[in-house]
């Protein structure tokens, strides 16, 4: 059969936010249903040992779509900040190559729906980065208005929703908005193009704080956090149907994954005192931690006929990976001009071949904290403190049972790793300036792309769920 792209493959990448290791079916969970999510594992590869490069929202996507490792794009901290809030004069500098960068230039038309948080500003938007067009929330959910803000937090501007780079509404109604995101997933999809293309979809769910419809909070077995699970289930159930009816299902990847881990059992940072209903297990810790549950991450890809069916692959692998792996699949080829720290790991996808990735670094901000090899992690800091410790992660994914001094040699192999990483990307936490880091996007005189006026029609004037993520 003959699809529009030929013989290089459609590419639609699907990005969640802070859904847990243990969120869906096919990762073990019983409280959330996952029906599609669950029959597209079976129907490519499962990876269960995945990781984002970092454990919060803004690293962990610039880290995704470029391959590197947020020190290396000075994505670690933002003016000592965690991640990226609306006005500031930060972001991804269009020097970077992105996924879409790379794709674009060979020849594939690209769409980006959803969150971005890789800058506010308009240098520093999707259309910059090799994007053509662009539908969604610059940042996260819980930053616009909503009442009974933290104090530090009471400043926040109203939502913005974008097109290209246009604030088309302002405090959307976020119970709609996956609905309004399929939509616009589902034009390009079936725009009259023979170009090859790709689709990145960065759902808002399940960040807080969680909107979702009537309908889908009464299918749910477990509150509003099942029923946004549910919706990012049902999402993509739409998308491979599209795909199906245009006959491009053969000739598409389908890659699904979240941006870092949830908050698992833990009540929110700010709102409710009840859990948010997300699971990790069976993993330690949760987002914002170097533990596994931070950075650990389901990740499914489905190619039929190429990726084999049902393959459960427990090798090291990372988001970091992606760039090069989808550039090679392409046709593309990424410049020479900036270093990268992914790698291709197509032949692992298709072929089976063993991983080529033999490390991962856990850095929290410009801080790292962690290294880990295919059998043995080894933890070394904790926020500003030391902190010493060495698990084996084939046997003990939860990090329970430190069995440093049972082995000298994987604690000194691994600490050589570690040092190597800080010489090349830095570590804050010990006044360590990485040969490699490259500085961050910068502009003068920066604005939030809204402004509270209260004569404004908004949809939803302020957002009445506490919780902040």
């Amino acid at each position: 059969m003959t699809t529009r792209g030929g013989s290089r493959p459609n590419i639609v990448l699907i990005n969640c936010d802070d859904l847990g290791y243990g969120d869906l079916g096919c990762y073990g969970s019983t409280k959330n249903a996952t029906p599609v999510l669950d029959a597209l594992a079976a129907s490519g590869m499962r990876f269960t040992t995945f990781y984002m490069a970092s454990p919060v929202c803004s690293p962990s996507r610039a880290a995704l779509l470029t391959g590197c490792y947020p020190p290396r794009i000075g994505f670690g901290s933002f003016d000592g900040l965690p991640v990226l809030f609306p006005g500031q004069g930060l972001g991804l500098p269009d020097t970077e190559e992105t996924i879409a960068t790379v794709l674009s230039r060979v020849g594939y038309r690209t769409q980006m729906v959803g969150k971005w948080h890789c800058g506010d500003q308009p240098d520093f938007l999707p259309t910059r980065h090799g994007f053509d067009h662009y539908f969604g929330l610059p940042y996260s959910n819980d930053m616009g208005r909503q009442v009974n803000p933290p104090s530090i937090l009471d400043w926040l501007p109203p939502l913005p929703l974008l097109s290209d780079e246009v604030v088309v509404e302002q405090q959307p109604n976020q119970a709609s908005l996956t609905e309004r995101y399929v939509e616009e997933c589902l034009r390009f999809l079936r725009a009259d193009d023979e170009r090859p293309f790709f689709l990145y979809l960065a759902h808002l769910y399940v960040h807080l704080p969680i909107y979702v419809t009537v309908e889908a909070l009464a299918a749910s077995r477990n509150g509003p956090y099942g029923a946004a699970v549910g919706a990012i289930d049902w999402a993509t159930g739409v998308l491979l149907d599209a795909l199906d009816e245009l006959g491009l299902r053969e000739n598409t990847i389908v890659i699904f994954t979240s941006d870092n881990g949830s908050l698992g059992d833990a009540a929110p940072p700010w709102g409710s005192t009840t859990s948010v209903g997300g699971s990790n297990l069976p993993l330690r810790g949760a987002k914002g931690s170097t533990w596994e549950g931070g950075l650990r991450v389901p990740a499914i890809v489905s190619w039929p006929g190429t990726v084999p069916r049902g393959v459960v692959n427990d090798d090291l692998h990372r988001s970091l990976d992606l760039f090069p792996t989808l550039a090679t699949l392409a046709g593309a080829t990424c410049t020479d001009e900036f270093a990268i720290d992914g790698v291709d790991v197509s032949a692992c996808w298709t072929n089976g071949a063993p991983t080529p990735v033999s490390t991962f670094a856990y850095y929290r901000q410009n801080s790292l904290e962690a290294v880990r090899d295919a059998q043995f992690k080894l933890h070394v800091a904790k926020g500003n403190e030391r902190f010493d410790a060495l698990y084996d992660l084939s046997v003990d994914p939860g990090e329970t049972v430190d069995i440093a001094l049972d082995h000298p040699a994987a604690v000194a192999s691994l600490a050589a790793v570690a040092d190597e990483v800080r010489r090349r990307l830095g570590d804050e936490r010990l006044d360590i300036v990485g040969s490699e880091c490259r500085p961050i996007g910068r502009v003068l005189n920066p604005k939030p792309l809204t402004a509270y006026d209260p004569d404004h029609p908004y949809v939803v004037a302020e957002y009445d769920l506490p919780d902040k993520g």
